[in-house]
């Protein structure tokens, strides 16, 4: 037998078995470890994420909330929009019918049957035209063919409800039904209801967060759609649905949440005289555009308040827009002649823009300078047509030709002598500035310890409300400017001078203020030294009409409603914007609904005066406060009241010969000088001539006043002439309505 053939010997190496087991058992224990990472330690995650593969939330939006005027008459609310829809799951399988239905759809609604590409298509928005209806059809299908594509927004009415009736025709045509906004009462109220539009990306996360879509919902861009957002806004519905891998609705998984509406808003203002306000204004301001042949006069603002309650009646700002045209979108190109606009169209010139006041601003300095014993009712005071003032720059700076300023009266071009011999109650009617420099910044030895000065004159202009934001609840308010001394090192690099405090004193200068402050002034003076918060709102309701309290905090424009804190069940108030909740209200805040009026303060009882020491025209705080004694409000009325009365009288003309009334009235008239941008670009700041606003304010009735009113026409002119016919036919409008009312009440 060949050695080939007998037996080999071999061995079993067990090493290479237990290898293979261990890499079977780390096999196993990987496996295992995966499925126990799945199944159990990862499972809520990954059902969470099943179950976001089969279910769609579906937010259904709230109706936002209505806004009345004073009369329930509607200044905002809620119509119907209507788009037309294609779904492509649902349009017929033959390529004919299909075709048939796209050429009735493009000739019912212009959109062409094919236009561009499909990649083309992704580039649009919705309802933006562009894309054929084929391209929008095809691509919705490849994204989401259960959802419906918008093929054409905003159609009419009749349009919508063709394609209702033909909707057995048109298998997958419809129409989706959007809420926008319309406002009666369009650009007569612009300035103060605003408009709405979409969600800004600053405001995206917050908002989503507080379940708003980005993309559809709009929110407030100005005026009272923007102040209270909060309150008109309600909250989104919502509904749960489980959908299949196509996206179409299989059933609802949770109960639907209903959306709940907004709340409604009913304003202090009334439209009718709104409408009175706005037509005197135009009237006047188209007058003397066509009397001088150009555009002398290119914006103004009158506003009508209850100055024993702060309710705005009526508030006018020229040159507006029409809110109506922002419903839907902004327009780009709109938008942008707004903006470009020099006479700023998209501000409310009532409470958004600052001009010196003029000689409405003396009531300021009537008061102080009565108050302080600079001057007393039966004191004479001399009015020549010019003063010349040795202008210091520091108290013992010498006179002499090179700082010796003239400073005319407004009658010097009439009259070189001026007004003559005054009482206090004549300076006032008559408007003399030279009487009143003198009580501001004092004149040698005739006025009392160097007149009024521009410390206490700011003391009482702020104590009638100038220099700070009268917290109405509109967006944008700005405060004005009481300057003084360390106001102008500041801004100008200069030291305050004796002319300084005789231009401020009659409202120049660098004094600004707002209509709205001007009013207030006004007010404060018809009611006797109290000055009443302004205000737009006069209740909130709820969609069933319930009047919900709420409060109102101008610093941050936070709104407040009564609330329970949960940890404590104590009593507390509640943020609508955040929902924070607070044991206190924030400091400043007052009630908004239902109405009750707000007295900031009452300057005769309230310390709201800060009391100086002066000495030769030095002065210097005693660290004490005072108030102003009723009995100089009453002397400053009566000199109010004399403006009418006086066949002299600034006012007397308009309303005892042109628009005779027969209810007493008071008022101020004012005309200020101004160098601006615009007066500067035209080259007509020139010393001596330079271009004057004009102002009026008037109360009635004198003893017992229920309105106050003030106008003013940007380049206008003399006051008297042309803010006063204003004032005095909304005066009469006023009268007019209030007799309808009564007689239609059966009063």
């Amino acid at each position: 037998m060949s050695s080939s053939s007998l037996p080999r010997s071999s061995r079993f190496e067990t090493w290479r078995l237990f290898v293979i087991y261990a890499l079977i058992l780390l096999v196993l224990t990987a496996l295992l470890g995966r499925l126990l990472s799945l199944q159990v330690f990862g499972s809520q995650n990954w059902t969470l994420r099943a179950v976001d593969n089969y279910t769609r939330e579906i937010s259904s939006p709230a109706p936002r909330g209505i806004i009345y005027d004073r009369n329930n008459y509607i200044l905002a609310r809620n119509i119907a929009s209507y788009d037309l829809t294609i779904t492509p799951a649902n349009i017929p399988d033959d390529d004919a019918d299909i075709q048939r239905i796209y050429r009735d759809i493009s000739a019912l609604t212009g959109v062409p049957i094919n236009h561009g590409t499909l990649e083309e298509a992704k580039l649009y928005a919705p309802c933006v035209e562009g894309p054929g209806i084929a391209q929008l059809v095809e691509l919705g299908d490849s994204l989401a063919p259960y959802t419906p594509v918008k093929i054409k927004c905003n159609v009419s009415e009749e349009v919508a409800r063709l394609v209702q009736e033909r909707s057995i025709d048109w298998p997958g045509v419809g129409i989706e039904v959007n809420p926008i906004r319309d406002y009666p009462t369009g650009s007569l109220t612009a300035d103060v209801i605003g408009f709405l539009g979409p969600i800004p990306a600053a405001l995206e996360e917050q908002l989503t967060a507080k379940g708003f879509v980005a993309n559809r919902d709009k929110v407030g861009y100005a005026g009272i759609e923007l102040s209270m957002q909060d309150v008109l806004a309600g909250q989104n519905g919502s509904r749960v649905v489980q959908v299949d891998v196509a996206g179409k609705e299989l059933r609802n998984i949770e109960p639907p949440k209903a959306a709940v509406p907004g709340y409604n808003l009913t304003l202090t203002i009334d439209t009718r005289l709104q409408q009175a306000a706005e037509a005197s204004l135009l009237y006047e301001i188209n007058y003397w555009n066509m009397y001088f042949g150009k555009t002398r006069i290119s914006s103004g603002v009158v506003i009508a308040m209850n100055p024993k309650t702060g309710e705005i009646l009526a508030m006018v700002s020229y040159p507006t827009y029409e809110n109506n045209r922002m419903a839907r979108f902004i327009p780009g190109y709109y938008y942008e002649q707004l903006n470009q606009d020099p006479r700023h169209p998209l501000l409310n010139n009532a409470i958004q823009s600052e001009y010196p006041p003029g000689s409405v601003f003396k009531l300021s300095a009537a008061n102080g300078a009565l108050n302080e014993g600079v001057v007393t009712t039966s004191q004479i005071i001399q009015t020549p047509g010019k003063l010349e003032l040795c202008e210091q720059f520091t108290p013992n700076q010498p006179c002499g030709p090179n700082n010796t300023r003239p400073f005319v009266d407004w009658i010097y071009d009439k009259n070189p002598d001026g007004f003559g011999q005054l009482d206090f109650y004549h300076c006032i009617a008559y408007s003399s500035n030279v009487c009143f420099y003198k009580l501001g910044g004092g004149y040698g030895n005739e006025i009392k310890n160097g007149g009024l000065g521009i410390f206490r004159l700011g003391e009482y202009a702020r104590a009638l409300g100038y220099g700070a934001a009268s917290g109405i609840e509109l967006p944008g308010e700005v405060d004005g400017l009481i300057p003084d001394p360390q106001w102008k090192r500041i801004h100008q690099a200069e030291n305050w001078s004796t002319g300084d405090t005789y231009i401020a004193t009659v409202g120049q200068g660098y004094v600004l203020a707002t209509p709205l402050q001007v009013l207030m002034s006004g007010a404060t003076m018809a009611n006797d030294g109290k000055l009443m918060q302004p205000t737009i709102i006069k209740s909130i309701e709820d969609s069933e009409g319930k009047v919900q309290t709420v409060w109102f905090n101008p610093q941050d424009f936070s709104l407040w409603v009564p609330s329970v804190d949960e940890n404590s069940g104590r009593e507390a108030w509640k943020n609508l914007n955040d929902g924070t909740i607070v044991d206190t209200l924030p400091a400043g805040s007052y009630q908004i609904s239902p109405f009750v009026p707000n007295m900031k303060w009452d300057i005769t009882k309230d310390p709201r005066i800060a009391e100086y020491q002066c000495r030769g025209g030095n002065c210097q705080k005693t660290g004490q406060m005072k108030v102003v004694d009723p009995s100089v409000v009453k002397n400053v009325q009566i000199g109010m009241r004399m403006a009418v009365t006086d066949p002299r009288g600034t006012l007397h003309n308009i309303y005892t010969k042109d628009y005779p009334l027969p209810i007493a009235v008071a008022g101020k008239t004012g005309t200020a000088e101004y160098c601006d941008d615009v007066a500067l670009k035209a080259q007509r700041c020139q010393f001596g001539s330079w271009p004057t606003h004009s102002w009026t304010i008037s109360y009635a009735p004198y003893d017992d006043p229920e309105i106050v009113i003030v106008a003013f026409e940007y380049n206008g002119g003399e006051g008297a002439s042309v803010a006063a016919p204003v004032v005095a036919r909304v005066m009469k409008a006023y009268f007019e309505l209030k007799a309808i009312d009564l007689a239609g009440n059966g009063g």
